[in-house]
């Protein structure tokens, strides 16, 4: 008996060769015919402190299941101050494509004023523009018109002084009517220049119609911009979806403030993965393309899939079990495991769960 119990002890302990190859042969499993069995198969370890070495070329970590590119924390727009929010458009569970409205703030009433009003100050603008052009077109109108009749009365007035001359070498009117016929031509000449010049103002080209179309631009070019800000600013009244995703969580109700952390999560649940932290002594075993295995209590079946990229910085540890004794303060790298399409599915209602992650590593397929 004492032969047997040693037996039994240093076999349990060392675990020879042989012993192993037994139980590989019929499928028995230590520890499983007791109900707190002394060692714990690896299907059954899930806290970090147990993370370690299972066979030639496996390694075991903790991990959690999250979407494709992790989860999205939408907030509320820049420029939205202190707004609060006034509607909320999703339900959780809801599939949403980029720039879907998800919520609406309550300082929208107030951005679509500024709209309409920034709207009302641009067709004022357009109709000064169009009565300046109006204006000067008129003006040029009534220039030329003057100037044409400063010319007849100039022609006239010329017509008279010729007479004049003559009747007056002849000695047939007087000087004094002689010097009146030569003041009306004179006047005349000077209405004529006087007309020349006032339409030089209102020609195509000269700096007074510039000036004033410009001024007239340069307002119409201002509420424009009056315009497009307003309406910018409009879009800070809306909450929308930066990616295409399912709205995962709501944070706020209707009436609430928004805090820091955003106000939904999204995240794209058509392809799940899993995000590993493999200690920073086993991560040189770890490839991209190794087969992974992910199990956990809530899920129904494992998981499988492939390593899809490995992390390039060593840091702390975020994901740790319940046990207070464990290693909180591990250095780890991230690893992120794709799961394939039928796994993918079947983890597509478990966002951030827990869950042990095998990687078969150096046995890329």
């Amino acid at each position: 008996m004492l032969t047997l119990f040693t037996g039994g002890v240093i076999g349990m302990y060392f675990q020879p060769p042989g012993l192993r190859a037994f139980f590989n042969a019929t499928g028995l499993e230590p520890g499983a015919g007791t109900q707190t069995p002394i060692a714990v198969a690896i299907q059954q370890v899930i806290s970090q402190e147990q993370v370690a070495v299972v066979s030639e070329g496996d390694v075991v970590a903790l991990g959690r299941i999250i979407p494709l590119g992790d989860i999205i924390s939408v907030a509320t727009p820049s420029g939205a101050g202190d707004a609060r929010i006034a509607e909320i458009r999703v339900v959780e569970g809801d599939e949403v494509d980029a720039n879907d409205i998800l919520a609406v703030l309550d300082n929208l009433p107030q951005l679509q004023s500024a709209v309409i009003s920034a709207s009302a100050n641009l067709r004022v603008r357009e109709a000064t523009l169009a009565q300046t052009r109006a204006s000067n077109r008129a003006s040029l109108a009534e220039a030329q018109a003057s100037l044409e009749r400063a010319e007849a009365a100039a022609k006239v007035a010329q017509a008279d002084l010729a007479r004049m001359t003559s009747l007056f070498e002849r000695g047939v009117t007087t000087r004094a009517q002689f010097d009146q016929t030569i003041a009306t031509a004179t006047q005349a000449e000077r209405d004529v220049e006087r007309a020349q010049a006032t339409l030089s103002r209102y020609a195509t080209g000269s700096e007074t119609v510039q000036a004033d179309i410009a001024v007239a631009e340069a307002n119409l070019e201002a509420a424009r911009a009056d315009l497009a800000r307003a309406k910018q600013d409009l879009e800070s009244a809306y909450v929308r979806a930066p990616d295409r995703g399912t709205v995962l969580d709501i944070k706020v109700r209707s009436g609430e403030r928004p805090g820091s952390s955003g106000i939904i999560d999204l995240g794209d649940t058509s392809q799940m993965t899993v995000e590993a932290e493999v200690y920073q002594t086993m991560i040189g075993r770890v490839t991209i393309g190794d087969p992974v295995t992910v199990t956990a209590e809530a899920l129904s079946q494992p998981l499988s899939g492939v390593v899809s990229a490995i992390g390039l910085k060593i840091g702390r540890q975020s994901i740790t079990s319940d046990d207070p004794a464990s290693n909180t303060d591990a250095r780890v790298v991230d690893v992120i495991i794709v799961l394939d399409a039928v796994s993918s599915e079947l983890a597509r209602s478990f966002t951030n769960l827990e869950a042990v992650v095998r990687i078969d590593a150096g046995r890329t397929e």
